[in-house]
């Protein structure tokens, strides 16, 4: 892998600018663009799975996903109905060799919602929402990292089923559900349960658009959540887009704390991006205080370890960000490029004292561990791919990650002042990962997919993986309908 991350990081290095994803589609002052035709509402059973209608009725749109595969790993953890990935495609701790899985949602979260935009006065003024939650297509359960977790709680690595920590904790809207109001020349503000700008940023200049199977900024919410995936996503959120010409500025706010079913207790984020051209460039600052990283306990008589099942353990840090996005359109390529800087932080607060306990998102309780970084974690995030068009319905995409961390040991009591090996999680460590896909839309609401992950983890980004696996090869295939 260095030489492919010494071309890869060449190559890619030019394109990495600026950040945040879907203002591209919010309205401008300039001339307002043809709109497309008008779908026509679906007649008929026929008409539903064979033609692109829709399914809207006095302006309100039902939509949804179902994305279902299998797939292969040679360092993977099994099956978990509650998991929303399912299943570990990137390389996991709970990992053991040369698996078969069902994989869901490889390609895209399969989701139910509605949603609505209704004109209410005159000069470009609408009334917008949307409520949407995601869901295993095999099991039909909630997207629920949290559940997943409790469920392998004080279970050996060896013995434990996919899971992780998540932004997605079993709730009815563990994807969106926003209300707002919207403007041709002012912009969007809305407010409730909302993407952050930096999980729009990653959807939007991902080449494998955060897919759970083939990124693994897609898988982990780390790059999305400012260090921590709960933080994905904000429960009571205040959000703000809007385009001027070719520029767009963006920004979020959340209000309220772990009591509003959020993450962190505060979380702020700015935009500021563009269109030159075939050039979309964007930048993203991040700050969130108090934000939650949940892990399980390793077994019923470690250290520590809480009564029952039930309660997680919690690292609590103050973190902050920045995010440089580009990607450039040539023809039938696209190009794609992304840098995040990720400093962690322990927190200022009463968290700083191990034992102050909180309920965070899903309703889930968990044991704070008190400060847990010597000197600030720093982690860098860098990925650069392709995307080529062969024709109107056939995509090839190739994209290439890689994760730094520094040494965090700082001068610990008794500790060695700088490490780099698997002795411990604080040492610096490297991750690496380059997948290829291929997707068919054989349909105007399907599409077949196929693909492989390669993902490596090194020293201390290694550290606690059980039999020495540091490797995973994941080749998946799967079938997604989109309505």
């Amino acid at each position: 892998m260095s030489l492919l991350k010494s071309i890869l990081l060449a190559g890619g290095a030019s394109l990495v600018f600026a950040a945040a994803a879907q203002g591209a589609d919010l309205p401008t002052k300039k001339a307002p663009p043809v709109p497309p035709p008008t779908l026509a509402m679906c007649a008929s059973v026929s008409d539903f799975f064979l033609t692109a209608c829709p399914l809207t009725y006095n302006g309100i749109t039902l939509y949804g996903t179902i994305d279902a595969g299998v797939g292969f790993e040679t360092f993977g953890a099994p099956f978990n109905a509650k998991m929303q990935t399912g299943v570990d495609e990137f390389i996991g701790k709970p990992g053991r060799h040369n698996i078969w899985a069902l994989t869901p949602n490889g390609l895209s979260q399969s989701n139910i919602g509605v949603k609505f935009k209704e004109d209410v006065l005159p000069g470009g003024w609408s009334i917008v929402g949307l409520a949407e939650t995601g869901f295993d297509p095999y099991s039909l359960q909630l997207g629920n990292g949290q559940g997943a977790m409790v469920q392998n709680n004080r279970t050996l690595l060896s013995g434990q089923s996919a899971n992780a920590d998540s932004s997605r904790a079993g709730q009815w809207d563990n994807s969106q559900a926003f209300i707002g109001v919207s403007n041709s020349s002012y912009g969007t503000l809305t407010f409730g349960r909302q993407n952050t700008l930096l999980l729009d940023g990653v959807n939007a200049y991902d080449p494998m658009g955060g897919s759970y199977a083939f990124s693994p900024i897609g898988w982990s919410g780390a790059t999305v959540g400012t260090g921590d995936t709960e933080d994905a996503r904000a429960n009571t959120a205040v959000k703000y887009r809007v385009s001027i010409g070719q520029f767009r500025i963006g920004a979020i706010a959340q209000i309220g704390d772990y009591a509003q079913g959020n993450g962190a207790s505060s979380l702020y984020q700015g935009q500021i991006g563009g269109d030159f051209g075939g050039l979309s460039v964007d930048g993203i600052v991040s700050r969130v205080n108090d934000a939650v990283n949940l892990g399980t306990y390793p077994s019923a008589t470690s250290l520590g370890a809480p009564p029952t099942t039930d309660t997680l353990k919690a690292v609590i840090s103050d973190n902050t960000s920045f995010m440089l996005l580009a990607k450039y359109t040539w023809n039938q390529f696209k190009f794609f490029g992304g840098y995040e800087y990720i400093q962690y932080a322990n927190p200022s607060g009463q968290f700083a004292v191990a034992g102050n306990d909180i309920t965070t998102i899903g309703g889930y309780q968990a044991i704070n561990q008190g400060n847990q970084f010597f000197s600030d974690k720093v982690l860098q995030v860098f990925w650069t791919g392709a995307k080529y068009a062969v024709t109107t319905d056939l995509d090839l995409t190739v994209a290439y990650y890689h994760y730094d961390q520094n040494n965090f040991n700082g001068a610990g009591v008794g500790k060695a002042y700088s490490c780099s090996s698997t002795a411990h999680g604080y040492c610096s460590g490297t991750m690496d990962a380059a997948s290829a896909m291929a997707d068919w839309r054989f349909a105007k609401k399907f599409d077949a997919y196929a693909g492989v992950m390669y993902s490596e983890v090194n020293n201390g980004l290694a550290s606690g993986y059980q039999g020495g696996g540091h490797v995973n090869v994941a080749p998946t295939a799967g079938l997604r309908m989109r309505f």
